[in-house]
C-alpha cells in the first residue's frame, strides 16, 4: 500500500500532526522509561544483543568490531605529542576530524557488543579513554565554533554529530559517572554547528535540511533528546527535542507534490517512485538508499517507546521499496542511472544493494506487526535478491548484528519463496527524475534523461570528474547472468570515453574537468554577484549539477511496454554565459543537437534519432553502444551488410545488422540498423587509472576491451537521422529476420517533429510528438507534443488499449484521434474523455499537474458511446 502525500497529510491534519507523534506530553517517569528503551534499542541496533551475538552468523561481524577497536587503541597508544591517533593530523581537514570521531566510536562499540571482544566488553578503563578522547577533541578542535566549520558543511552538521551522538549513547552511563558535564557540552556544540538551521535546530526551509540529510540530522537529535532525559533533570528539554525531531523527520515520509511543495522542497520520494536529492538529481541509489536506511533505523530505535506510533509509517516505506527500489535492482545490482556522482566510486552496485537488503530485512520485521504491510513479500524479495545476484551478498557488511540474524532466519526458512516484488516484465517511467527502466526476463534497460527540471549529471568534491553526457540519453543494458562489475560500475566509466557513453550524441571536442579548469574541486569567486563558494547555490546550479534548458523529457507506459523521448539541450551554464550572467573566466560548453525516442518492446529497444548534428558546425558522434569486457574474454563481432554480404568487424560499413558475443561470459547483444548511416565498429584494449574519474580513487590501473558501435557525423554536415534496434541475447538467425520485408518493425516517421514505430507482432504502435500542431502517423492524429502508445486487438472484438502522457509536464490537455471505426470506452482513468467523431474516436486527456504520468483507456467496438464514468474492466 502506498500512502500518497495528500493522503498522509490529510490524515495527519484530520487528527492533528500528532497522529504519529502523540499529542500528550509524557510524565517524568514515562519519559525516563521511554528514553531508556530508545537508548537500549539504539545500542542493540549497532552493537547487537547477547542473543544475536551468540549466533555463528554474526561471527564475522563480531570479528570486524574487535579488529577495528584494537587497531584504533593501538593507534592511540602510538600517538605522538599533539595527536589523539598516530599520524592523524587535525586542524585543517574536516574529513580527518570525522575519522577521529569514527575511531572513538569503533572503540566504544566494542565495549558494548556482547561477544565481540570479551576483554574489552564493559571495560571501564577503555570507555574512559574514549570519553577522554571526546573531551580532548572538543577542547582542541570542536568546541571553538569560530575555528570550526571549515570545508564541507556536511561533516559539521551531520557526519561528526552522527559519531558523537552514537558514541555518547553507547557510553551513556559511563559519561554520566565520569564526565557528567560532557553530554550537555557536546549537545550545545552540535546545536551551534547547525548553521543552516535556526537557533540551533532544523530549518525546514533550508536547502541543506531536506531528504536524506534531514533524516540524518533529526535522527541525531532524537538520540540527543533521549540522552538528555536519561541524564536527569532534562526531561522537558529532551522530550521537546525528540518531539521536534520526529515532527521534522515526518516530512520525509510525505510524497512530493511538485505543484504544492512544502517549504519549497523538491527532495524526496515522488508518486511514480522517483527519488530526488540536491533539488534536481536522480538519486535513489545513493541518497535515497541512505534515507531508506536511516528511517528504518529510526523506526527500530523507536520500537516499543511511546514517543511515536512508527508502525503507521511502515506501509509508506514498503511502497518505496516496491516502486522505488525494486525496479532499479537487477540481479542484485543497483543501476547506474540513479547514483549521481557515486558512479565514480569503487564500491559496486552489489554493495549498494546489500545496504538496501539490510533495510528490507529490518522493514520485514517491523511489517510483521503492521496492518497493510506485506512482510511475507519483503522476505521473499530478500531471498529473490540472494538467489539472482551474481555476487554473493555478505551480511557481515550489515550495520547491525541483529539484522544479520534476521537475514539468516529469512534465507534459511524453506517456507519463504524467492520472489521479486515486481513482475519479470515491467516498464517504469520515473518521469519525475527523468529516468526509464524496462525489464524483461534476460535483460534490463536503464535510460538516463535530463531536462529543465532534472540535472544532466552530478559532479562534486572531485567525484565523477567527466560526467558531461550522463543525462543526455545514456543507457545501460544489463544482460542476465553476467557479473555486472565486468560490464559497468566504476571500470565502465574509467575505460569508456566520456564522449562515447552508450546512447550519447556528443560534439567532437576535448573538455576539461573542474579541477583542471580551476585548480580546485570547485569554482571559487565569492566576490562575484553570484557568490561562487564551495557550497553556494550558484556552485550547485552551474558546477555541481546543472539542469538542461529544454522541458521535453518523458514518456508513456502501457502495461509492460513503454516509450520515452528527449530533446537534447544545452545546459543552464551555457545559456547563462551567453546572457552575460556568468564571470568571464567561467568555462562553459555547448551541446550537440538531437531529438530522440526509445520504444520499449519485448525483444527489442528501438531507438530513433533526428536532428543529429551541431548548430556550431562541429563534428559529432552518436554512440549506438559501448560495452566492456575483460581483456582475456573471448569476444566476437559478426554481421551483415545491406547488400547481404557477411561482415566481420572491427571496421566501418553499411551494416544491416551486427552481433556482439562474449563467449566467456555467455552473453550476446544484437543491433539492427533500420535506417542508419555507415557504422564504425571498434574493439580496443584500454588501460586507465580509476583516478581519471575520481581524484580520491586508488591509483588502480583498469584494463578493459571496449566495443564501440558509433555513427560519425562530419563537421558542417546536415543534421542526420538514425533508426536502430537493440536486441538483447539475440542469435544471428533472429537478427536476420529483422531485415526481411515482413519483419516485425516498421518505422513510420523519424523527424524532429514526430517519431513513430509499429511492432507488428505485438499490434503495438508507439509515437512521440515534439512540436505544436497536428501530427498524423499510423492511424493516429496527435495534437501537440505527447507520448502515445496504442495496442490494437488482433481479432474483431478484441480491445484496443491506449496510453497517453505529456513529456513536457506543461500541457493541460492532450488530444489523440484514433482513425477507423468508432470505439467505445470499456475502462479508463477518470482524466480520459472518449468521444466518437466522424472518422474515428477522439481521446481528450487531462494532463494538467500530472507531472508526466501516463493515463490509459481501454476501448472496444460495438458498445454504446459516452464519456461518463468508466465501466468496470
Amino acid at each position: 500500500m502506498e500512502i500518497t502525500r495528500r493522503r498522509l497529510l490529510s490524515a495527519l491534519s484530520a487528527a492533528g500532526l500528532m497522529t504519529v507523534v502523540p499529542t500528550g506530553w509524557a510524565g517524568a517517569a514515562d519519559a525516563a522509561a521511554d528514553s531508556a528503551r530508545l537508548l537500549a534499542n539504539t545500542v542493540e541496533v549497532f552493537a547487537g544483543s547477547a542473543e544475536s551475538n551468540a549466533r555463528p552468523e554474526t561471527a564475522a561481524k563480531r570479528a570486524a568490531i574487535d579488529k577495528a577497536a584494537r587497531a584504533n587503541l593501538k593507534s592511540m597508544d602510538a600517538a605522538g605529542p599533539g595527536e589523539l591517533f598516530a599520524g592523524l593530523v587535525l586542524g585543517t581537514d574536516e574529513g580527518r576530524l570525522n575519522t577521529a570521531y569514527k575511531q572513538l566510536y569503533e572503540i566504544a562499540l566494542a565495549t558494548r557488543a556482547p561477544g565481540a571482544a570479551p576483554d574489552l566488553y564493559g571495560d571501564e578503563v577503555v570507555q574512559r579513554r574514549v570519553i577522554d578522547g571526546l573531551a580532548w577533541l572538543h577542547e582542541r578542535y570542536y568546541g571553538d565554533q569560530s575555528k570550526g566549520y571549515y570545508g564541507n558543511w556536511f561533516y559539521w552538521e551531520i557526519g561528526l554529530s552522527q559519531f558523537i551522538s552514537k558514541t555518547l549513547v553507547l557510553l551513556a552511563d559511563a559519561v554520566k559517572a565520569y564526565r557528567p558535564d560532557l553530554l550537555r557540552t557536546y549537545v550545545a556544540s552540535m546545536d551551534a554547528y547547525l548553521r543552516n538551521g535556526t537557533d540551533g535546530d532544523v530549518n525546514l526551509d533550508s536547502r541543506f535540511h531536506t531528504g536524506a540529510n534531514l533524516a540524518d540530522i533529526t535522527t541525531n537529535r532524537l538520540l540527543q533528546g533521549a540522552l538528555l532525559i536519561a541524564d536527569g533533570g532534562g526531561a522537558p528539554d529532551g522530550e521537546a527535542r525528540i518531539r521536534k525531531a520526529l515532527t521534522d523527520q515526518l516530512t520525509v515520509f510525505a510524497t512530493i507534490d511538485p505543484y504544492a511543495l512544502d517549504h519549497g522542497v523538491t527532495d524526496g520520494y515522488y508518486a511514480d517512485g522517483s527519488f530526488i536529492q540536491h533539488a534536481s538529481v536522480a538519486y535513489t541509489g545513493s541518497y535515497g538508499k541512505g534515507l531508506l536506511t536511516r528511517v528504518v533505523q529510526t523506526l527500530k530505535i523507536l520500537d516499543g517507546t511511546g514517543f511515536a506510533h512508527g508502525g503507521e509509517l511502515v506501509p509508506t516505506v514498503v511502497g518505496w521499496v516496491r516502486n522505488g527500489f525494486a525496479p532499479l535492482i537487477f540481479e542484485g545490482w543497483m543501476m547506474e542511472i540513479v547514483k549521481g556522482r557515486a558512479v565514480s566510486r569503487p564500491d559496486t552496485g552489489y554493495t549498494d544493494v546489500a545496504i538496501v537488503v539490510e533495510a528490507v530485512v529490518d522493514l520485514a520485521s517491523l511489517a510483521d506487526d503492521t496492518a497493510g504491510a506485506d512482510a511475507g513479500a519483503l522476505k521473499s524479495y530478500v531471498k529473490h535478491i540472494r538467489a539472482t545476484s551474481r555476487a554473493a551478498l555478505d551480511p557481515s557488511s550489515f550495520v547491525s548484528p541483529v539484522s544479520i540474524t534476521r537475514y539468516a532466519d529469512i534465507t534459511g526458512d524453506a517456507s519463504v519463496p524467492a520472489e521479486d516484488l515486481n513482475p519479470a516484465s515491467r516498464t517504469v517511467a520515473f518521469n519525475s527524475m527523468d529516468r526509464t527502466v524496462h525489464r524483461r526476463p534476460g535483460y534490463a534497460f536503464a535510460l538516463a534523461r535530463s531536462s529543465s527540471r532534472i540535472s544532466k549529471y552530478e559532479y562534486m568534491s572531485g567525484e565523477n570528474l567527466m560526467p558531461w553526457f550522463q543525462g543526455d540519453g545514456a543507457y545501460y543494458l544489463y544482460l542476465s547472468g553476467q557479473d555486472q562489475t565486468q560490464a559497468y560500475g566504476v571500470d565502465y566509466f574509467t575505460a569508456v570515453s566520456p564522449y562515447a557513453l552508450s546512447g550519447v550524441t556528443a560534439p567532437v571536442e576535448e573538455r576539461r574537468t573542474v579541477p583542471e579548469l580551476y585548480g580546485k574541486p570547485y569554482y571559487d569567486n565569492p566576490g562575484h554577484p553570484l557568490n561562487f563558494t564551495s557550497s553556494s547555490e550558484s556552485q550547485n546550479r552551474y558546477v555541481y549539477f546543472p539542469c538542461g534548458t529544454g522541458p521535453h523529457s518523458g514518456g508513456a507506459v502501457l502495461g509492460a511496454y513503454g516509450a520515452a523521448a528527449m530533446v537534447q539541450s544545452d545546459d543552464v551554464p551555457y545559456r547563462d554565459k551567453q546572457k552575460g550572467i556568468l564571470p568571464d573566466d567561467f568555462v562553459v560548453y555547448r551541446n550537440a543537437t538531437s531529438t530522440k525516442s526509445w520504444f520499449l518492446f519485448d525483444d527489442e529497444i528501438v531507438v530513433l534519432a533526428a536532428d543529429v548534428g551541431d548548430a556550431a558546425g562541429r563534428a559529432v558522434t552518436t554512440t549506438v553502444d559501448s560495452r566492456t569486457a575483460a581483456p582475456d574474454d573471448l569476444t566476437t563481432v559478426t554481421g551483415a551488410l545491406r547488400d547481404g554480404r557477411p561482415w566481420t568487424g572491427p571496421g566501418t560499413g553499411d551494416l544491416h545488422w551486427l552481433r556482439y558475443a562474449n563467449t566467456t561470459r555467455g552473453t550476446s547483444l544484437g543491433y539492427v540498423f533500420l535506417d542508419t548511416p555507415r557504422v564504425r565498429v571498434s574493439l580496443d584494449e584500454v588501460t586507465r587509472s580509476r583516478r581519471v574519474v575520481r581524484t580520491s580513487n586508488p591509483d588502480t590501473a583498469v584494463t578493459r576491451r571496449v566495443l564501440g558501435v558509433t555513427v560519425d557525423h562530419a563537421a558542417g554536415a546536415e543534421p542526420a537521422c538514425l533508426a536502430y534496434a537493440l536486441v538483447p541475447n539475440a542469435a544471428a538467425a533472429a537478427l536476420r529476420s529483422y531485415t526481411r520485408h515482413d519483419g516485425p518493425l516498421t518505422v513510420h516517421a523519424n523527424t524532429p517533429r514526430l517519431q513513430a514505430v509499429t511492432h507488428k507482432g505485438l499490434g503495438l504502435t508507439a509515437a512521440n510528438t515534439f512540436t505544436p500542431g497536428r501530427h498524423e502517423t499510423a492511424g493516429l492524429r496527435v495534437e501537440g507534443p505527447a507520448s502515445v502508445l496504442v495496442r490494437r486487438g488482433r481479432r474483431h472484438g478484441d480491445p484496443t488499449t491506449v496510453a497517453v502522457a505529456d513529456p513536457t509536464t506543461q500541457r493541460d490537455t492532450v488530444s489523440v484521434l484514433l482513425h477507423g471505426r468508432p470505439l467505445s470506452r470499456v475502462a479508463a482513468d477518470p482524466q480520459v474523455r472518449v468521444t466518437r467523431v466522424p472518422g474515428g474516436t477522439r481521446l481528450d486527456v487531462d494532463t494538467r499537474h500530472a507531472y508526466g504520468r501516463s493515463f490509459t483507456v481501454t476501448l472496444r467496438q460495438g458498445l454504446s458511446s459516452g464519456s461518463g464514468p468508466a465501466s468496470p474492466a
